[in-house]
């Protein structure tokens, strides 16, 4: 079982680069917002019908929206931001250097998150990240070094 998250881990990270791709050629060719607006059209078809073909009920009647907290309804608008910045700055950067820069945001972030949320720091995630931030700049410094 633990395999087969990592396999799932690893696929779901293969469909954000090619996701990120397809998208900022999208918005490259009809432009950025029309790009992002399709980009959510086709989201939320495939979401209607992975619903409908899902043994999951979606049952609404007895949501209470008063009683979902305000924060929870800006993940949408959020996802608007990440595909309007990612569509922008996809075609400026490597797709090596993109996904290592947005690996190294979910990181800390997922770190602030996890501190906030349980209480809990951990030391050797934060040590981590340096690492590969610190192997990035590294990187970029060779790559700045070559092109010269």
């Amino acid at each position: 079982m633990f395999y087969i998250a990592i396999l799932v881990s690893v696929m779901t990270g293969v469909s954000i680069v090619l996701a990120r791709t397809i998208n900022a050629n999208l918005a490259k060719t009809i432009g950025l917002f029309s790009g992002t607006f399709f980009n959510f059209i086709t989201g939320l078809l495939t979401s209607l019908i992975f619903i409908f073909f899902s043994k999951e009920s979606l049952n609404m009647t007895n949501l209470d929206f008063s009683s979902v907290p305000i924060w929870a309804y800006l993940g949408g608008l959020v996802g608007v931001i990440v595909i309007v910045l990612s569509n922008h700055i996809t075609p400026k950067i490597s797709a090596f250097y993109l996904t290592l820069l947005i690996f190294i945001g979910q990181l800390f972030v997922g770190i602030i998150i996890d501190y906030f949320t349980l209480g809990e720091l951990s030391i050797g995630k934060i040590f981590g990240g340096i690492l590969v931030l610190f192997g990035l700049t590294y990187n970029l410094l060779l790559d700045k070094k070559k092109a010269v």
